[in-house]
């Protein structure tokens, strides 16, 4: 009779075993490919890259569209997207309000701590007397009453036209010039060269914190937040997400990225020209102590030890 029970717990304890095996492995098929989008800025570039390599090495498939900050949201809505890697939080508060207020989608977790994002001038600006958002008016020629922001439909692009049609700071006239990332930092480069003043928008993780000697404005809290435009980015999921798709879902909560390591892979791309999956590839190498954390409790698509196959890929340990 002892016996007979002692089979019967070891066959127990294996189904259980097995079963276990099994529900690692049991996301939908839809699971395997995860969709994210990039506006095209260089930092979410960086961490989008980062992340597809993680993605591979576990066996998902990851698919990157380029959108506009507002087409994301409404594609998270639609459930066209994922994830996406780039909500700065305070500077996209009024786009991602109603998305949040209908439950359309979720907050999963901040990515990024330590940011920057606010207005700036070159240093040779600064040093003739314009360190806040209140000495611009009174430079307005000089400025020629442009403020040089990103692409259209941005957010921070938004805060601009807000505290223009506000008339803060004296700016009512001034008029703001949207064009891309790259766009702008070309009109940055050309008025540093010819040292003409200009006023653009500027944020950090960047190359161009370490390629142009700029300074933050201070006095914008009530358009882009206090400490110089201080910001967090987060990562944002469509409603339901992590739900449906619980192991993908558990390593995009414990994806954390800082200053450094992104302003590593950024200048990899943007100073050496290297391609950004490769740059990303190699600075994973270089911190290879971040993936038990961002891995902990995470498996491959198909069951197996995350950290170890992500490890294996990489060549570290």
């Amino acid at each position: 009779m002892m016996k007979k029970l002692f089979k019967q717990a070891v066959s127990g304890v294996a189904l259980l075993c097995a079963a276990a095996t099994f529900a690692a492995a049991a996301e939908p098929q839809s699971c395997t490919q995860v969709n994210m989008a990039g506006p095209g800025w260089t930092d979410i570039d960086a961490t989008n890259a980062m992340t597809g390599v993680l993605l591979k090495a576990l066996g998902y498939h990851q698919n990157v569209s380029n959108l506009s900050v507002p087409i994301t949201y409404q594609g998270l809505k639609k459930g066209q997207i994922d994830v996406f890697l780039g909500n700065w939080m305070p500077a996209q508060a009024p786009v991602v309000k109603p998305f949040e207020d209908e439950k359309s989608i979720e907050v999963v977790h901040p990515n990024l701590s330590n940011a920057k994002f606010t207005l700036a001038v070159p240093d040779y600006v600064a040093a003739a007397g314009v360190h806040s958002f209140a000495d611009l008016a009174k430079n307005a020629d000089k400025f020629d009453s442009k403020i040089y922001g990103i692409e259209p439909g941005a957010p921070a692009n938004q805060n601009i036209k807000k505290m223009v049609d506000d008339k803060a700071y004296g700016l009512g006239s001034w008029k703001l010039v949207e064009s891309s990332e790259t766009g702008m930092l070309t009109q940055v480069e050309r008025a540093v060269r010819e040292k003409k003043w200009i006023v653009f928008l500027a944020w950090e993780p960047h190359l161009m914190n370490t390629k142009f000697k700029l300074t933050y404005l201070d006095g914008g809290d009530r358009y882009f937040g206090p400490n110089y435009g201080g910001a967090t980015v987060n990562t944002v999921a469509r409603s339901g997400y992590a739900e449906q798709c619980p192991n993908v879902g558990r390593l995009f909560r414990q994806l954390t990225f800082n200053v450094d390591l992104e302003n590593g892979v950024i200048t990899e791309v943007l100073e050496k020209k290297t391609g950004v999956d490769t740059a990303a590839t190699e600075a994973l190498k270089r911190h290879p102590e971040l993936l038990k954390s961002w891995l902990d409790g995470v498996n491959t698509a198909s069951g197996a030890n995350g950290l170890q196959a992500v490890q294996t890929a990489l060549g570290v340990k």
